[in-house]
C-alpha cells in the first residue's frame, strides 16, 4: 500500500484550538478539567464533539454503553473500518489533555483529510469511548472492557458510585444511551494517541513514544503475624515483631524488581499496622505487593520469589506469614503491524522516537484483544497527569498527531 508523503501533515493550530475550546467545558478550579463520566459536563463535551464530527462529514453512531463513533465513509463499502480514537472524560481534578488528544488528534486527522481531498479505501472511524478514567465508577476502561466482551452490560450498568447512581440511569439521564448493541463492531485496527503520563520522553527529548506493551499487573496482599509485645520491656530474642519481617519483606521486593530492570518495577503502596501503637511491637501486618512488566513469565517469576523469600523471612523470625493474589491482569502486547505503521510513520516524519511501555492502562489495551490495535505517546511536562497541572506543548500535541495520521492513513489505504 502506497505511504504518504512527509510532506501530509495536520494543522497543529487548528488542533490546538479544538484542545483549548474542550477545555472550556467542566473547567477545574486550578487550570485544568472536571468533566468527569456521565455528568452534564461529560454531556456538553460529547454535544460539541458530535457537532465538529457532524460538520467534518461523519456520521455519528452510539452504542448502548454510550460510546461514541463518527464515520468518514470509505470507497469500498465492504471494507471494515480503522478506529482511531480515545476518550473525554477526566478525572474530578484532571488536566487538559489526558484521553482528551486522542479524540481531537483523530477527529483533526479526518479534517486534514477533508482538506487535501484524500479518500481511503477503509471508513475511518473517531471513536469516544465512556467511562475511561474509572474515577466515578469503577473499573477503568468500563466500555471499552464491555465492548471487548471483557466485562457484561449488565454488570456494568449497575455500577455505582459514591452517591449510589447507577451507571445505567445516569447514562440514561445525559441522553447519551444509544440503541446499536455494544460490541457489534468489527475492527480493521485501531490506533490510540495518548499523552504519555510518564517523564521518559520528555527526559531523552524524543518526539514521540511508540508503545509496543502495555505492563500487566500482579497485586498480592500479605499477613505478618507475630505477637503485641511492649516495646520497653520485651527483650530483642524474645520479640516477634511483624514489623520488622514486614521491613525485610520490602526489601526483597525492591530487589526483585531491581533485578528484572529496566522495565519491571515493584513496591507496596497499601501497609496497614497492628496495633499501630508507639510503645507496642506490631503482632500484625498487612500490605500489598505491586508488581507490573510487560512480560507474563517475569510477572510469575517476582511472584514465585516474592512467596519463596518471604516464606523463609518469616520462617527464621518465627513469623505467620500468608499470600492472597487480590488483582491483577496479563500483559498486553500491541499488534506488530499496527506498531509498525506508527514507527514507519515517526522516522518518514523525521520525529525522533522510542519504543515505550505504558504503564497505565488505556482502552486500547482491551480493543487490542477484539482487533489489531497500537499506541502511540508524545511527551507531557514532568510526566504529570491526572492532575490539573497537566500540561503538553502544541509541538508535542502536532507531532503525535502527524504520526497519527500517516500511520491510519496508510492502514486505510489511500486510493489514488
Amino acid at each position: 500500500m502506497a505511504a504518504p508523503g512527509e510532506n501530509f501533515r495536520i494543522n497543529g493550530d487548528r488542533l490546538w484550538d479544538s484542545l483549548m475550546e474542550m477545555a472550556k467545558i467542566g473547567p477545574g478550579v486550578a487550570g485544568g478539567n472536571n468533566r468527569q463520566t456521565l455528568t452534564d459536563e461529560d454531556a456538553e463535551g460529547r454535544a460539541l464533539f458530535q457537532k465538529w464530527c457532524e460538520d467534518a462529514g461523519c456520521e455519528m453512531g452510539l452504542d448502548t454503553m454510550g460510546n461514541m463513533f463518527a464515520m468518514r465513509p470509505g470507497a469500498d463499502p465492504d471494507a471494515l473500518p480503522v478506529y482511531v480514537g480515545s476518550h473525554l472524560d477526566t478525572q474530578p481534578t484532571g488536566g487538559k489533555y489526558d484521553g482528551v488528544l486522542g479524540v481531537l488528534g483523530a477527529l483533526e486527522l479526518i479534517r486534514t483529510l477533508n482538506d487535501l481531498d484524500v479518500k481511503t479505501k477503509h471508513p475511518i472511524v473517531v471513536t469516544n469511548w465512556t467511562n475511561e478514567e474509572g474515577t466515578r465508577y469503577a473499573p477503568a476502561m468500563l466500555a471499552s472492557g464491555v465492548f471487548a466482551g471483557v466485562h457484561t452490560e449488565a454488570w456494568a450498568k449497575d455500577r455505582e458510585d459514591a452517591k449510589g447512581l447507577k451507571f445505567g440511569d445516569e447514562l440514561k439521564r445525559i441522553g447519551w444511551e444509544g440503541e446499536e448493541p455494544v460490541g457489534s463492531r468489527k475492527m480493521h485496527a485501531f490506533f490510540e494517541l495518548h499523552i504519555e503520563q510518564g517523564p521518559i520522553l520528555e527526559a531523552e527529548g524524543k518526539d514521540v513514544g511508540i508503545v509496543t506493551h502495555g505492563q500487566g499487573l500482579s497485586w498480592t496482599q500479605v499477613t505478618i503475624t507475630g505477637k503485641d509485645a511492649h516495646t520497653g520491656s520485651t527483650p530483642m530474642p524474645m520479640r516477634r515483631n511483624a514489623g520488622l519481617g514486614m521491613a525485610k519483606v520490602l526489601q526483597l521486593v525492591d530487589e526483585i524488581a531491581w533485578s528484572n530492570k529496566p522495565d519491571a518495577v515493584g513496591a507496596a503502596g497499601h501497609i496497614e499496622v497492628f496495633p499501630n501503637s508507639r510503645n507496642v511491637i506490631p503482632g500484625k501486618v498487612v500490605f500489598t505487593v505491586d508488581f507490573r512488566s510487560p512480560e507474563l513469565s517475569v510477572i510469575e517469576d517476582m511472584e514465585a520469589r516474592l512467596k519463596e523469600g518471604a516464606q523463609k523471612i518469616c520462617d527464621e523470625m518465627e513469623l505467620k506469614v500468608e499470600f492472597e493474589k487480590v488483582g491483577g491482569f496479563d500483559p498486553v502486547k500491541f499488534d506488530d503491524g499496527c506498531v509498525t505503521a506508527l514507527r514507519d510513520a515517526a522516522e518518514r516524519l523525521g520525529y525522533s522516537q522510542r519504543d515505550i511501555i505504558s504503564g497505565a492502562g488505556h482502552d486500547a489495551c482491551w480493543i487490542n484483544q477484539v482487533a489489531p490495535t497500537a499506541m502511540i505517546m508524545c511527551p507531557c511536562v514532568d510526566g504529570l497527569s491526572h492532575n490539573e497541572a497537566e500540561e503538553i506543548s502544541k509541538e508535542w500535541a502536532t507531532a503525535g498527531a502527524d504520526v497519527l495520521l500517516h500511520a491510519v492513513v496508510e492502514t486505510a489505504e489511500i486510493v489514488e
